[in-house]
Order: C-alpha cells, then sequence, then structure tokens
C-alpha cells in the first residue's frame, strides 16, 4: 500500500472529526428526558419522537444515561460505560443502548457486537431471571438495531 502524507493526514483529520463528532452527540444525547417533560436538545428530541417507540423508550423517565458498570467476565476484570439503559421490572426486561456514529457500519460491526455483548453479560450477572436485550443506535442514518 502506498500511502503519501497527505493520505494519512486526510485521514487522521476524518478520525478526528468523527471522535469529535461522537463525543459532542453523546453529550446531547445524554441530556435528553421525553418525560414527564421534554429536556434537551429540539432537534433530536424532534428525531426520537418521530421513531419508533422502542427507541423513544430510551428516553423516558425510567431510563438512565451513561451508567457505569464493572464486573468479571471469563475470569477477567472489566470496566464500562452504559450510553442508555432501561430496566423494567414489570416485565423483567433489561434493555442496553450504545450510540454509533460511524458511517460504516460494517468497519467495526464485530468490536460494537463484542461490546455490546459484554454489557449484555455484566448486566445479566446482576439481573440473572430478566431478559436482557441490546441495541445500537446508528447515529448517521438514525437506524435502531437489535443485537
Amino acid at each position: 500500500m502506498n500511502k503519501n502524507i497527505t493520505d494519512f493526514i486526510s485521514q487522521y483529520e476524518r478520525e478526528q472529526f468523527a471522535t469529535t463528532t461522537g463525543r459532542i452527540m453523546h453529550k446531547k444525547l445524554q441530556n435528553i428526558s421525553l418525560s414527564p417533560v421534554q429536556i434537551g436538545d429540539v432537534d433530536l428530541i424532534e428525531k426520537i419522537k418521530n421513531s419508533d417507540a422502542l427507541l423513544q423508550s430510551f428516553f423516558m423517565e425510567n431510563s438512565i444515561p451513561e451508567v457505569p458498570i464493572a464486573g468479571y467476565i471469563n475470569g477477567v476484570f472489566v470496566s464500562r460505560r452504559i450510553d442508555r439503559l432501561v430496566i423494567d421490572d414489570a416485565t423483567k426486561t433489561v434493555r442496553v443502548l450504545d450510540y454509533k456514529t460511524d458511517t460504516d457500519t460494517e468497519k467495526f460491526r464485530a468490536k460494537y457486537i463484542a461490546q455490546l455483548h459484554e454489557y449484555m453479560n455484566l448486566m445479566s450477572q446482576i439481573y440473572p431471571d430478566y431478559k436482557i436485550s441490546g441495541y445500537i443506535l446508528w447515529l448517521h442514518d438514525w437506524r435502531l438495531e437489535n443485537i
């Protein structure tokens, strides 16, 4: 592969832009609540309200943003942070949501799926009798994917 310095800088700039954009979007989404009153970025609230009920549920009053979680997986201690978490004691379900800003959904797909499985594994240790599910919200096209 023959790359010159311009290609390297261009790729570096794209990665920095993606990282910065991701941080900004995470912060905005962290501060959104749809109930009991709507709080947060108006444009993002509209996108969420125009989405399906499942996505909306991640921003209702029983959802928790930026949840730290830690535990052991296969004897190895891991510490993570879940973007959004919904625990429903009535239905004995836990739903985990992770935001991704990548436009190439296949590039890091295996890594992201493994990350969601770690979250789900850790949550199943805390809630062994609950059904645990995980989702990725692809922010570039606002698509919710069940993992």
